[in-house]
């Protein structure tokens, strides 16, 4: 199984590495029906051959759904998503899905299982959306899953979900490469670092379970702490106190960003020393705001990336910085490679139903088909007559390729932080 290594630094770090961080603005549109209110039509385009998604040849758009975290804990990740979409979307309008544009209804699950439940069962049942982008959160894309989607015809294309129990539901498609990568990657690292003991803390949920279990595994050397702690607490200080009085001197920290800077913050105050090692979701300029300057020097943290020396990639990464002001994360590029590759299932499709979806998702990002870096380029294919067995589309974030799990190629970056800012300090592609 190949994986690759993402890429997530801030702005200042892209000077010095090829990893960028990033923010971003919330956005959403309104779902549209058809002449009979049965959602977004079905039929054929008018001109009887079929291919024209829609509902007898109407220039409605097309619309879809994303559940999005744009509050709560992942809600960094939110921000950097709805950036990476709404630069997709243009682009998609800019060309066009047959004549017609995509809408995207955007609904907010809070970073958590129920919100994101909810708000896909508002999105399937009440807009009658066929093509489902969500979630952030491996635990939030699971029970999505398999509350809303399972049984039904509706595709799901997580945007950022690593969470290695994904790929047991290989309906639940996914952009960012399973976790697995990271953990076996993170059991190397601290291995030839020269530590054969570890202590571990980890978020309490699908995401933080899997990958350390994976990292368990992995490791030589003996597990001496490894212990859950809960999203949202004001302190981690008993759970940095057992930590210390582990002995290990390696710490691993597989959590979110808010709950990381609170545990920097005790762990610095209380002054310990350890080698601090993390899972992508550490990482960002929230944690470096709101943790003292040396408070984490020489840590080592392992996330997903895009190919940075791909052209498509440099593309994005520089429209992106001029509509923003600052360089993508990762995990904008698969949001945007997301929106991407939903358009390109439209236009293939032969109708614009969740069942015909179901069936060109997966045809029109393989590696048979003639490569193309650009919804354009693919688009083009298709209106020329090709099908989606003719389309490779290769994304700003890399190769696609989904698997028969639903999971995609990948990279991972190495960052380790100096002077109070990450450095990309490798890549790792297997």
């Amino acid at each position: 199984m190949r994986e690759d290594i993402t890429n997530w630094t801030n702005r200042r770090s892209v000077l010095k590495a090829t990893g960028a961080a990033g923010l971003a603005s919330l956005a959403g549109c309104v779902s549209t029906t058809d002449d009979e209110g049965n959602g977004n039509g079905n039929g054929d385009d008018g001109n009887g051959n079929g291919n024209g998604n829609g509902d007898g040849g109407s220039d409605d758009p097309y619309t879809i759904g994303m559940v999005d975290a744009l509050t709560g804990s992942l809600s960094a990740f939110g921000e950097r998503n709805q950036r990476g979409k709404d630069l997709a979307l243009e682009r998609v309008n800019n060309a066009g899905i047959d004549g017609r544009e995509l809408d995207i209804v955007v609904e907010d699950s809070e970073g958590q299982s129920q919100g994101g439940v909810s708000a896909a069962q508002k999105l399937v049942n009440q807009d009658s959306v066929p093509f489902l982008i969500g979630a952030v959160g491996s635990g939030v894309s699971l029970a999505i899953y398999e509350s809303v989607i399972e049984g039904t015809d509706v595709v799901q294309l997580s945007q950022n979900s690593t969470g290695l129990n994904l790929t047991e539901f290989p309906g639940l498609l996914r952009m960012s490469p399973t976790g697995r990568t990271q953990s076996v990657a993170l059991s190397n690292i601290i291995a030839e670092d020269g530590y054969d003991e570890v202590a571990i803390t980890y978020v309490n949920n699908d995401y933080g379970q899997s990958l350390t279990d994976a990292f368990v595994e992995a490791f030589d050397g003996e597990v001496v702490y490894n212990t859950p702690h809960d999203q949202e607490q004001q302190s981690y200080s008993s759970v940095i106190s057992e930590m210390d009085g582990s002995g290990a001197d390696a710490w691993l920290f597989v959590t979110y960003q808010a709950e990381f800077a609170t545990m920097v913050n005790e762990a610095f105050s209380s002054g310990y020393e350890a080698q601090f090692y993390g899972a992508d979701s550490v990482s960002g300029d929230n944690v470096l705001e709101n943790t003292p300057e040396g408070s984490m020097d020489g840590m080592k943290i392992v996330v997903p990336s895009a190919p940075v020396e791909q052209e498509n990639y440099q593309e994005f990464a520089s429209a992106f910085e001029s509509e923003y002001g600052e360089q993508p994360t990762a995990w904008s590029a698969y949001a945007y490679d997301c929106v991407v590759t939903a358009a390109l299932s439209i236009q293939a499709a032969d109708e614009f139903t969740g069942a015909a979806l179901q069936e060109t998702v997966r045809d029109v990002t393989r590696p048979e088909g003639e490569k193309v870096t650009s919804f354009e380029a693919a688009s083009q294919i298709l209106a020329d007559g090709g099908g989606p067995s003719d389309v490779d589309y290769q994304g700003v974030s890399g190769p696609i390729d989904f698997d028969e799990n639903g999971d995609p190629v990948g990279f991972l970056q190495i960052l380790t932080v100096e002077d109070h800012d990450y450095v990309g300090t490798g890549f790792i592609e297997s």
